[in-house]
């Protein structure tokens, strides 16, 4: 399947997406140009899965997975995940957008594809930048946990 190209850069999708908090399937759906469908995953009785199609971004990165959960009940805000593929990302990259990193992750040795997850703390909640075993160089996923 061939991504849908939309005109913003992983930087603008980012910015774009934390400022229409709390996340709807509706909002991301527009935001990133795709179309999110729900995955009727098992264990969804507490949150409902929603998955996007690909999106190639402007700056050559490409959103290869679009993972967006929100609880069925109760005020919540969602939690997103986007996977990229394409363009290498490097964490000098992610250092300019985001100087202020922690480390909020660590692989373990088990698998390629644990990852070490560097957070901002923002007004509106965390935001992670993750990168696996398997290229550590490049980044992984970068994923939305609003407060």
């Amino acid at each position: 399947m061939n991504p849908q190209a939309t005109a913003m850069t992983l930087w603008q999708a980012i910015d774009a997406l934390a400022a229409q908090l709390p996340f709807s399937m509706q909002k991301v759906g527009r935001t990133l140009s795709t179309t999110l469908s729900d995955t009727h995953a098992e264990g969804g009785t507490v949150f409902q899965f929603f998955e996007g199609t690909p999106v190639r971004l402007a700056d050559g990165a490409e959103l290869a997975r679009i993972d967006l959960r929100i609880k069925r009940e109760g005020a919540h805000p969602g939690f997103l995940v986007l996977e990229l593929k394409g363009r290498c990302v490097p964490l000098a990259e992610v250092r300019q957008h985001y100087p202020a990193l922690e480390i909020t992750g660590v692989p373990r040795g088990h698998s390629l594809d644990e990852s070490t997850s560097h957070t901002a703390t923002l007004g509106w909640g965390r935001l992670s930048f993750g990168f696996t075993e398997r290229n550590p160089d490049c980044l992984a996923f970068v994923a939305f946990d609003p407060a």
